[in-house]
Parts: C-alpha cells; sequence; structure tokens
C-alpha cells in the first residue's frame, strides 16, 4: 500500500525523512532540479582546479590560489541559497530561483563566516583520526539552514546546530551511509539518475532539519514558561 505524505509532516527518523523528501522531490521536481544543476555549475570552478594539481607550475599555483578564494568568497551563497531553496520545497513555501543569490546581498559575510567556520573545525576533526571529524560533521550537518533560515550568526548557528542534532548524531550518520547506495544506484541510472539521487539525498536532510525544528517549536509552544525537558 502506498504511503501518504500530504497534510503530514516528516518524522524526525531516517526513513522518515527520506520517504517525505521522495514525496516533495515528485512535487517540485522541476525546482529541485534546476536548483541542483546551478549548484554543480558553480562548484565545477573548484573541480576543475583540483584535477589541476597533477604538476606546480605558476599557473597551476595561481589557479589553486583562485580556486580557494571561489570556494570560500563566492560558492557558498550558491550552496546556501540553495540549501534553503530545498527547505522551501520541503516546507510546501513558494519556490524563487532568485533565492539561490539572495546571499550576495543579504547575510553575505554570516555566509561566507559560517562556511570557513564549519570547514576549520571539520577539518580539524579529521586531522585527529578521522573519527572525530565524522562526529563533528554530523553535529554541523545543520549549520547552512541556520544562517539561512534563522538569519543566524556562524557561532550561533554552530553551537544551535550542535543543539539541534543532540540525540540524532547516529541518525545523520545513518543517513550519510544510506546516501551511498542511493547514489551508486542513481549512476547506474546514467547521468539522470546520479541527479535524482542527489537531490534525495540534499532533499531528505533538508527534511530532517525541518521534522527536528518542527519538534523545538512544539516544545516551546506546549512549554512557554516552563523548563523544556530533556528528550534524551
Amino acid at each position: 500500500m502506498e504511503r501518504v505524505y500530504e497534510g503530514r509532516v516528516p518524522e524526525a527518523t531516517t526513513f522518515g525523512s527520506y520517504g517525505y523528501a521522495w514525496q516533495q522531490l515528485q512535487r517540485y521536481f522541476l525546482y529541485f532540479f534546476l536548483v541542483t544543476l546551478v549548484v554543480a555549475l558553480f562548484e565545477s570552478p573548484v573541480s576543475i582546479a583540483h584535477d589541476s594539481e597533477t604538476d606546480i607550475t605558476p599557473l597551476t599555483v595561481m589557479l589553486q590560489i583562485f580556486a580557494a578564494a571561489y570556494f570560500f568568497l563566492l560558492f557558498p551563497v550558491i550552496s546556501y541559497g540553495g540549501n534553503l531553496l530545498y527547505l522551501h520545497g520541503i516546507r510546501n513555501e513558494k519556490m524563487e530561483i532568485e533565492v539561490l543569490f539572495q546571499g550576495f546581498k543579504n547575510n553575505y559575510f554570516n555566509i561566507v563566516l559560517a562556511h570557513l567556520l564549519k570547514f576549520a573545525i571539520i577539518g580539524i576533526g579529521f586531522v585527529f583520526f578521522i573519527i572525530p571529524g565524522i562526529i563533528l560533521a554530523c553535529r554541523l550537518a545543520f549549520v547552512s539552514l541556520l544562517v539561512m533560515d534563522k538569519n543566524m550568526e556562524p557561532i550561533a548557528a554552530v553551537e544551535k546546530s550542535w543543539e539541534m542534532t543532540k540525540g540524532h548524531g547516529w541518525r545523520i550518520f545513518g543517513m550519510a551511509l544510506l546516501a551511498i547506495p542511493i547514489f551508486i544506484g542513481g549512476l547506474i541510472c546514467f547521468i539522470v539518475g546520479a541527479f535524482i539521487a542527489i537531490m534525495w539525498i540534499g532533499a531528505a536532510f533538508t527534511a530532517l532539519y525541518h521534522a527536528i525544528d518542527l519538534e523545538e517549536q512544539q516544545k516551546l509552544y506546549s512549554y512557554p514558561n516552563e523548563d523544556i525537558p530533556d528528550a534524551s
């Protein structure tokens, strides 16, 4: 029997997130596809520069410097804007493509600094035997959404992501592991399948954020003047 999500909110579970994301992907397929395509195009200069690391010449050094500046100063705006558009689709809100570029006018420095801070924290974690890096990556999974959705400053977004993912770390890790066979299955179906897999995975993590955010709002509504019970 087909599961129907109409009128429901996503559950803060692995299969609940992927299930709800699949429903929304079908509803807003063309929007999600365009967002993914635009983000992939803006990511391509970084990939090209990375592939040119074979020979060290003045030209390749300049290319790497350009790629680093592009990765930290320009690409995050498009990437974060894409995340916000995914969230609009998950919430059944109006999707406007110009949202992809609104970070250049609004919230630019918070986006760049949050991206730099998250990159540095996770990078340091991977230096220490990889596992801390994986833990940090899972706990900071919502930084970009918090910056865009809640207009949070970088440090506040990192702290809030750490708080929101408390008790969900293994779930996020499991969703990341599940993304591997989903992407491989997409590759088997050639380019279109890979794009669909990427969209589904991105929508699933956004759905999890939305579900946890709704749970927190419900707690605040239920206990407006009291201490919120610890869910753990």
